[in-house]
């Protein structure tokens, strides 16, 4: 049983966000920005896992499951706009221990995939200047929190800046790769003796499955739109607009880039490379060339911008989570500027120090975890929403109603699922993380929820409406 702490209004004063700053065109902007690392480095590594066959079915299917998640998103961040995002769609439908649970996931998925970007960014940085390590790693952490630190509306839009010029780099890339393709390339890892192999699926039908979570990471975040409610114009319009436009933009970049760069430079030799839209014009042009020095260049913006971004990610589920007493109190303060600054910090150091393992894949593995939990979670409590509380005011409707969400939901299982037989070490690692929360929450937190939340005033709202019934 939980219990619900009444605090008083200096508790509020003291944790408030910047509102109006963000209409549809900077969501979509910072849905793009979440993800669109995924494009420069990281999905390739489903290519030493599947082969190009086996990844090209990979992210068709981890398409349609992100696609239909983000339909039912759109539905419930137009009824439900708080900073929770889908801790507090699950807190709304699955109650207290449903919200907690989904805002954990999400809190491991946004800790932790920055620390696997800053991988990615050491990789780039090395190969530009010939510095990669600690001192990278806490250059970015440091600069970039606190340029979220000075106030969301300015990180807001230079974060857009910056991905748009990233835009821009890829856009470059896939011109000047499909110049060189070759249709050959794409299936030039030799079939193995696995169940179903052959050129299209080397690793065989296993190798589908295998590849599913680096399918993931070119849509990975983008869930984290809604987490920006509050501090959004006309949430109820904006959301919807703005988290379906990054999802429509971020399906084209991935069949744009899974086409083009092993179709230009071959799928063998991509699928270890940290830089794979450098080595592969390098390789399709045998050396370094203008193009490639560019999509060097700006491809280290593209990983800063999803970098950049998750910070603010990450932020705004552990103010919300801690200002609903799920995660300590202190937490969710908020200094004159208006911004989380404990909420920014502290995870900040986690990341910081789980990037200096330098393990990029595993990161990946960790966070894909973490999020696809998230996902099974956010999925349901859409089709919850929609049995329990068909007469909710909801200004956007999902297409297909739960039968598309429900899609989702069996997709999302089947992520989880692929998580625990790819890597066994990344679920050790989520499920620890996960024992540590749960005994938390079961043991403390619970008993210290506080009623005031934006997220507890939603649920109170219901058991009201079901007591008038």
């Amino acid at each position: 049983m939980t219990a619900r702490e009444h605090e008083d209004a200096a508790y509020f004063e003291e944790r408030q966000l910047r509102s109006g700053v963000a209409g549809w065109v900077l969501l979509a902007g910072l849905g793009v920005a979440y993800v669109i690392s995924g494009d420069f480095a990281g999905w390739n590594f489903g290519l030493a896992e599947g082969g190009w066959g086996g990844l090209l079915v990979a992210t068709i299917i981890m398409g349609v499951m992100y696609l239909c998640m983000v339909l039912g998103l759109a539905e419930m961040s137009s009824t439900i706009s708080t900073a929770g995002g889908g801790y507090g769609f699950a807190r709304r439908a699955l109650g207290p221990w449903g919200g907690f649970l989904t805002g954990t996931a999400i809190l491991i998925e946004y800790a932790i995939a920055p620390a696997a970007i800053a991988n990615f960014i050491g990789a780039y940085v090395d190969s530009l200047v010939g510095i990669d390590g600690p001192l990278v790693f806490a250059v970015f952490y440091l600069v970039f929190i606190g340029l979220h630190l000075w106030g969301v509306g300015e990180a807001l839009k230079l974060m857009f800046a910056i991905t748009a010029i990233a835009v821009v780099a890829l856009l470059a890339f896939v011109v000047a790769a499909a110049l060189k393709f070759d249709a050959g390339n794409l299936v030039d890892i030799a079939p193995t003796d696995a169940a179903g192999a052959s050129d299209f699926l080397p690793f065989g039908l296993i190798g589908i499955w295998a590849a599913l979570p680096y399918a993931i990471w070119f849509f990975l975040a983008v869930e984290g739109v809604p987490l920006a409610a509050e501090e959004t114009k006309d949430p109820a319009r904006s959301m919807p607009r703005g988290i379906i436009a990054a999802m429509v933009t971020l399906l084209c970049f991935a069949a744009l880039i899974l086409l083009v760069a092993p179709g230009a430079a071959g799928a063998d030799s991509l699928r270890e490379s940290g830089n794979p839209l450098v080595d592969a014009l390098e390789t399709a042009y045998g050396g370094s060339t203008a193009v490639s020095t560019f999509v060097n260049v700006v491809g280290l913006l593209g990983l800063i911008a999803s970098f950049f971004s998750i910070i603010f990610a990450y932020s705004r589920q552990t103010f919300a989570l801690s200002r609903a007493g799920y995660l300590p109190k202190v937490l969710s303060r908020t200094g004159s500027r208006k911004t989380p600054y404990l909420a920014l910090i502290v995870p900040g150091i986690i990341g910081f120090v789980m990037a200096m393992l330098n393990e990029g894949d595993l990161l990946i593995l960790v966070a894909v975890f973490g999020a696809t939990i998230s996902y099974v979670l956010m999925t349901l409590s859409h089709i919850v929403l929609r049995i329990r509380e068909p007469e909710l005011e909801r200004p956007y409707r999902t297409p297909g109603g739960i039968v598309t969400t429900g899609i989702g939901f069996v997709l999302a299982c089947v992520a989880v699922v692929a998580g625990f037989f790819v890597d066994s070490t990344a679920v050790l690692v989520t499920a620890g993380v996960f024992a540590v929360a749960i005994a938390y929450f079961a043991l403390y937190s619970r008993h210290h929820i506080v009623a005031g939340a934006p997220e507890e005033e939603f649920a109170a709202i219901e058991d009201a409406e079901k007591g008038l019934s």
